[in-house]
């Protein structure tokens, strides 16, 4: 039988502690082509589920972006799957984002999920997610994202997600607002339970710029049929309140 945390909860945050992947996008107008940031937040929520079984977390992250939009990167998190599970999580990802024109922005990579720290009876549960994102850049900010993962958690499951996201800056204040909207498609196609998950998850939220740093208050949760049989399992898919602070180095 799949361990159901495994299955959905090993997953690729949503917007306050995102590892990921297609991110590069700002990096072709920074003065250093690295980058890092740090981060502690009250739960890692990752699309609508928490990662830390609705603990704490401290991330650290680092990127390289070369002028023609290339870029290479890893970020790492503690992360709480239950008993006998990993510690911690570390995300190589590698790919490349373009400016098509003043508004537009096309980012295209991978992201390599690993976990460390498992017993050994766990199991390995690393894969690969392929990304493509595309951002809208004007008086709202939105991107929506497609990613597909073939041997998702190293199950031979296939996962789809798609994700809307839109952000807000309130004028010179430092504050915006956001909102995002997600959907994960998980297909078994051995006999191991669920053979197939479908949920949406959503987060609102508002976040405040103090120098490189940005507090931000977000509220997530998840939803739909399979949704609301996952919570009867675990409390990780149940909806909750997150603080984050981050730290930018350009």
């Amino acid at each position: 039988m799949m361990h159901n945390k495994r299955l959905v909860a090993v997953a690729c945050a949503a917007l306050l502690s995102v590892p990921f992947a297609v991110s590069a996008q700002e990096s072709e107008e920074s003065t250093s082509p690295f980058s890092a940031s740090f981060g502690v937040t009250t739960d890692y929520v990752f699309r609508g589920v928490s990662q830390t079984d609705n603990g704490p977390a401290f991330q650290a992250g680092a990127n390289y972006t070369a002028p023609f939009g290339l870029y290479v990167g890893v970020w790492g998190s503690n992360v709480d799957f239950g008993d006998g599970g990993p510690n911690f999580e570390v995300d190589y990802n590698i790919g490349w984002s373009k400016d098509l024109s003043d508004s537009w922005n096309l980012d295209l990579g991978v992201n390599r999920y690993t976990y460390e720290g498992a017993s050994s009876g766990y199991g390995d549960i690393d894969y690969n997610e392929y990304l493509a994102k595309v951002t809208w850049t004007g008086p709202v900010t939105i991107s929506g994202l497609l990613g597909y993962a073939d041997d998702y958690s190293n199950t031979g499951a296939k996962q789809t997600y798609a994700a809307l996201e839109a952000s807000y800056d309130i004028g010179d204040s430092g504050f915006s607002v956001g909102a995002s909207a997600g959907y994960t498609s998980i297909k078994e196609e051995a006999n191991e339970w669920p053979r197939r998950a479908d949920y949406y998850d959503g987060s609102v939220s508002v976040s405040k710029a103090f120098g490189p740093a940005t507090a931000t208050l977000g509220y997530y949760d998840t939803f739909g049929s399979d949704a609301s049989l996952l919570r009867r399992e675990s409390d990780t898919y149940k909806p909750g309140v997150v603080f984050t602070v981050s730290v930018d180095v350009p």
